[in-house]
């Protein structure tokens, strides 16, 4: 596939600061490409609740990367996308690419919107990531040893961040990814349990899995101070989304990349050798 040419135009990388903008932005860098990164604390600021920050930051971009944090499926972000294609349209720019929510009817409601915009786009659509364990949400429970979440036997085909980006990477930079929709897993099915025996394995120490209640769990985050958002997603995730609806593989790495997505163990042992769960002496 041919380089899509952008001139000197930059790219806009919404979420371009967190786990999939970031990795995006590294690579267009690395490989000499102008970039924005969308972010409150960039020049220029793009913020989701301020529209006013829009119009600085969409001002000459080509083609917008667009990871709505903290998911497509909170209440507002349908018109936030919205609102969002009309500006970019205003502006001139020519491609869209979507992270999407994988088996959530509100992220597909979000992915019609740039689906009917009238430019180039592609759908990247994901679920699980690998890195929630390292640099997400669940994070600290592996450092402490005991993942506790409501999972139970569910099966999950985790997808490896930084094979979303390379996907993303494609759909930006290269022809041939206009009008499709990439379903991005990894190559097995994995349970939570099967998840923390994978990481015991890469860090070299127990690695347990409980399976709590979900309300516990949810109480627990209510306790924490968590933010409300991220309160309710968790919940929704463990409810709505993990009910065996995903419990299959898809293809999309394959059919973006040419090759076979990594492996959930691989992304484990990277992660353990970079220290990702190093406990503090």
């Amino acid at each position: 596939m041919q380089t899509v040419s952008t001139s000197n135009k930059p790219i806009l990388v919404l979420g371009g600061t967190g786990n999939s903008g970031r990795r995006i932005v590294e690579r267009l860098r690395t490989r000499g490409l102008s970039v924005r990164v969308g972010s409150r604390s960039a020049n220029p600021p793009f913020d989701w609740a301020r529209e006013e920050t829009w119009d600085d930051a969409l001002t000459g971009v080509s083609s917008i990367y667009i990871s709505y944090a903290p998911d497509l499926a909170i209440p507002g972000a349908k018109d936030a996308i919205a609102a969002l294609v009309w500006r970019a349209k205003l502006h001139g720019v020519k491609r869209l690419v979507l992270l999407s929510g994988r088996g959530e009817a509100e992220a597909q409601a979000c992915e019609k919107i740039v689906q009917d915009s009238g430019l180039e786009w592609t759908i990247v659509r994901a679920s699980w990531f690998a890195q929630n364990f390292s640099e997400g949400a669940f994070a600290d429970m592996v450092a402490s040893g005991t993942i506790a979440l409501p999972g139970g036997e569910t099966p999950e085909p985790f997808v490896d961040l930084d094979d979303v980006a390379d996907v993303a990477l494609a759909a930006l930079v290269k022809r041939g990814h206009a009008g499709e929709v990439y379903e991005v897993t990894g190559p097995r099915l994995m349970t939570f349990r099967e998840v923390a025996r994978d990481l015991a394995h890469a860090i070299g120490r127990p690695i347990d899995y409980v399976d709590v209640p979900h309300d516990a769990l949810i109480g627990q985050l209510a306790d924490s101070g968590a933010p409300e958002e991220i309160v309710w997603l968790l919940g929704y995730l463990f409810s709505t989304v993990l009910d065996r609806r995903n419990a299959s593989l898809a293809h999309g790495v394959e059919r973006a990349l040419g090759r076979p997505p990594r492996d959930f163990a691989h992304y484990a042992r990277n992660a353990a050798r970079a220290g990702a769960w190093e406990i503090a002496a």
